[in-house]
């Protein structure tokens, strides 16, 4: 991939509590994308599936009328606030393909209206079934880790459960990326999954710990935008944050407030820091294991 020439990408994550009316979801997106980007956001992610509820929590097939087209109505409406801003949108969507498949999705939109292209969510999550039953209504992706060059960064659109997986940012980052992106939709059970206090603080802190450890491991900035509020067996955390290449965080949201950040990301640390600390060079990614008569055992 190309990589952009510019030193500074300012981004803008939206952190919502969503409505049960999609229409007004919509409504609250556009609004806060639009003053976002007057307060100077070139590149603006949404959260994971931000136009419902997160319905995963019950397998439903009335549900799948919730599905959208790509392009469709809501890419419709956000390209014209793209292109009216000259900003860059990532733009999380329950998608209906032309060929009648269900993903997880999204589509970047360019500063002309133009969509830059389509994530479809690799990692899938099944259990709980009553928490994250995404296998349900979407396929896994067929996409692989896309990485799309705009006039601000070059950036990778990955979504919530693909945090957890190295090979997502690693990819990405090979291929270019400066600037990971992860909506998400994930929480704190409540209701019969209640659990422990120090389990909710373990998972909730090796959520962030992971998405740090990737923003070092591949030396790019992480920036993920996640919603909040109950909703059926889950509290949303929020806490969408970004990071830089250093594990840092230079911004965080609060664990209970919709908000919106902005933040000023200075490229030019990417090309320090991979001078400095060269992973990406240095991988031995076709090293072999030794032969089995090769290996001693352990003592």
């Amino acid at each position: 991939m190309k990589s952009t020439t510019n030193k500074k990408a300012t981004i803008g994550l939206v952190q919502m509590r969503m409505s049960a009316e999609r229409d007004a979801n919509l409504a609250y997106a556009l609004e806060h994308a639009r003053a976002l980007a007057m307060r100077g956001a070139q590149i603006i992610c949404l959260p994971e599936l931000f136009l419902n509820p997160y319905f995963c929590q019950t397998k439903d097939s009335s549900l799948f009328d919730l599905a959208e087209s790509i392009p469709g109505p809501a890419t419709d409406d956000f390209a014209l606030l793209a292109s009216e801003t000259k900003t860059v949108i990532l733009l999380p969507l329950f998608e209906k393909s032309a060929d009648g498949r269900y993903f997880n999705s999204i589509a970047v939109i360019g500063t002309t209206g133009k969509i830059l292209g389509v994530y479809h969510k690799m990692h899938i999550p099944s259990l709980p079934p009553d928490l994250y039953a995404e296998n349900f209504y979407f396929e896994k992706g067929d996409t692989g880790f896309i990485v799309i060059d705009t006039p601000y960064a070059s950036i990778a659109p990955l979504i919530c459960y693909d945090q957890w997986f190295p090979e997502s940012a690693r990819i990405a980052a090979a291929n270019g990326a400066q600037i990971l992106f992860y909506p998400t939709a994930i929480g704190w059970p409540t209701g019969p999954r209640l659990q422990a206090e120090t389990l909710d603080r373990a998972e909730y802190e090796a959520w962030q710990v992971i998405q740090r450890g990737h923003a070092i491991a591949n030396t790019v900035f992480v920036a993920a935008a996640n919603r909040v509020g109950h909703e059926a067996n889950l509290k949303f955390w929020g806490t969408s944050f970004v990071s830089n290449p250093y594990g840092t965080l230079i911004a965080k949201a609060s664990t209970d407030k919709a908000e919106d950040l902005i933040v000023e990301c200075d490229l030019s640390i990417i090309d320090q820091m991979r001078a400095d600390w060269p992973f990406l060079d240095e991988r031995r990614i076709k090293c072999e294991q030794a032969p089995s008569s090769d290996r001693k055992p352990v003592s």
